[in-house]
């Protein structure tokens, strides 16, 4: 079972944290800090599993990691799970994040984090992983996107009727407007 799943920059500064363990928030900082530690001082050439920390389970759980270019994306499961076969859920994740962002970066976490969630949604559900074909996880997300569309095109009716009333400058229609001369009009008016 996947306990946690934290993705961070070469800085130990965390871009997406998924805890499927109640951790409270001050813990949840300490083990992301404490996987940083761990992960980061490791060669470039070494395996990608090791011993959790101490705060995570110690040594009844391991770390699974990928080091693409300044992000870290980190698994910790228990030791039902295979390893390899979280590096390859950790590589499929990854080239999923890439297709649906075209060249995924760090920004595409911070600035799309509901969207990087829903994709991990598709992958993992309370740590046990659901799907691991991309096509089938990028149809999921090409539907959830017209879904979001058709939203949009509801939710922009109140806007668009708002532009179209400031596009017809009532203010000027109503300078442009002929009215009658007053004194006049009321010498016309009869009693």
């Amino acid at each position: 079972m996947i306990k946690a799943i934290l993705v961070f920059n070469n800085h130990g500064k965390p871009r997406m944290s998924k805890f499927y363990q109640y951790f409270n928030e001050d813990m949840q900082q300490q083990i992301i800090k404490e996987t940083f530690q761990l992960v980061s001082k490791r060669d470039d050439n070494v395996c990608n599993f090791l011993e959790g920390g101490s705060l995570i389970g110690g040594s009844d759980y391991k770390l699974i990691y990928r080091h693409y270019a300044t992000l870290y994306f980190v698994f910790c499961v228990d030791s039902s799970e295979s390893e390899l076969g979280i590096l390859d859920l950790i590589q499929v994740f990854v080239e999923t994040l890439d297709k649906c962002f075209e060249n995924v970066c760090e920004l595409d976490l911070i600035f799309h984090v509901d969207k990087v969630h829903y994709i991990l949604n598709e992958l993992v559900m309370g740590g046990m992983v659901l799907e691991t074909n991309m096509t089938e996880i990028l149809t999921r997300i090409e539907d959830q996107n017209k879904l979001e569309k058709q939203e949009a095109g509801i939710a922009a009716a109140p806007a668009r009727a708002v532009s179209a009333v400031k596009n017809m400058n009532i203010p000027q229609q109503i300078k442009d407007m002929k009215l009658p001369d007053l004194p006049q009009a009321i010498k016309d008016l009869k009693f």
